[in-house]
């Protein structure tokens, strides 16, 4: 991909399913509270990181691409 992404969680509607630490163990964890947070908010584009986004149930994650904050995810309609 090449591309750097910015990643964040919103915590207001995180479930701590934990859907998106079993589709991309590198790229987020679970807190204390179960509350997903990225491991790195600066990262590599990554298959992974965006299938954790795509299968999060509450739509939590969103993805930007770093410097413009071009949507990656959720896609622009």
């Amino acid at each position: 991909m090449g591309d750097r992404w910015q990643i964040e969680v919103d915590r207001g509607l995180c479930i701590g399913s934990g859907m998106c630490v079993g589709h991309a163990p590198d790229g987020f964890a679970l807190d204390s509270a179960r509350q997903s947070r990225p491991r790195d908010p600066e990262t590599d584009a990554s298959e992974a990181v965006l299938a954790a986004a795509e299968n999060c149930p509450v739509e939590a994650i969103t993805i930007t691409l770093l410097g413009s904050g071009e949507p990656v995810f959720p896609p622009e309609e």
